[in-house]
């Protein structure tokens, strides 16, 4: 076969490590020799002897995933081979979480990641059970965290002297070292007017990065992921 769908800009190579790489802008491929996890429906091709099995998040879990909104639809990937994953021809990433770090992220934004990571569910200081989206999984451990932003992302150093607003719509994620409430932008007589419709962002206060995606999540877009 001919032609420039068969060119090596779009032909995959066999892996030279185990583990995750970034395929393409909009993939990520994982040589698995073991386990890995994914979210649930975002395997598009794989090759080899693997076994997917859908993650149970157990009752602690399921709870937390009815009361937030925030809980990870997972699968489990066992064996050896290959397997390629994206969601929607998003933008893929991949961030290198070290022992002793932590990076929070928005569920939607998760791909895949190594089964040497663990998350856990915390919510934004200051938004109550009531705050709806602004729920988050924070990971921890050693590993590779592979995720999907709509766009290229911005990545915005925060500063003690510097703090940064965003867009809770917007938002990727943030490395340990922030502290984040809600900031509200608007006066009670500018909303009664209607407003600008930027009533409220996040704050992030202290030392690291914050990601945001150029793009707000609409209702319905949201209630998809």
């Amino acid at each position: 076969m001919k032609g420039s769908l068969f060119s090596s800009d779009h032909m995959v190579q066999p892996s030279t490590e185990a583990g995750m790489t970034v395929e393409n802008a909009k993939c990520i491929k994982y040589a698995v020799n073991g386990e890995m996890l994914a979210r649930q429906g975002a395997m598009v091709a794989f090759r080899g002897n693997l076994q997917f099995e859908r993650k149970g998040q157990g009752v602690g879990g399921m709870l937390k995933r009815a009361m937030t909104g925030e809980g990870l639809p997972l699968m489990a990937v066992r064996g050896q081979g290959e397997a390629w994953f994206a969601h929607e021809a998003q933008n893929c990433f991949i961030v290198e979480v070290d022992a002793g770090d932590e990076f929070t992220v928005n569920g939607r934004n998760v791909l895949c990641f190594d089964a040497s990571l663990s998350y856990r569910i915390s919510t934004v200081k200051g938004a109550g059970i009531t705050g709806g989206g602004l729920f988050n999984s924070v990971f921890t451990g050693h590993g590779r965290l592979g995720l999907v932003c709509e766009g290229n992302p911005l990545v915005i150093p925060v500063s003690a002297q510097f703090p940064v607003y965003v867009d809770t719509d917007a938002v990727v994620g943030w490395t340990a070292g922030l502290h984040t409430s809600l900031h509200r932008s608007q006066s009670i007589g500018s909303m009664l007017r209607g407003g600008s419709g930027e009533a409220v962002q996040m704050m992030l206060q202290g030392e690291g990065y914050v990601v945001v995606r150029p793009s707000e999540a609409t209702p319905q877009r949201a209630q998809q992921h």
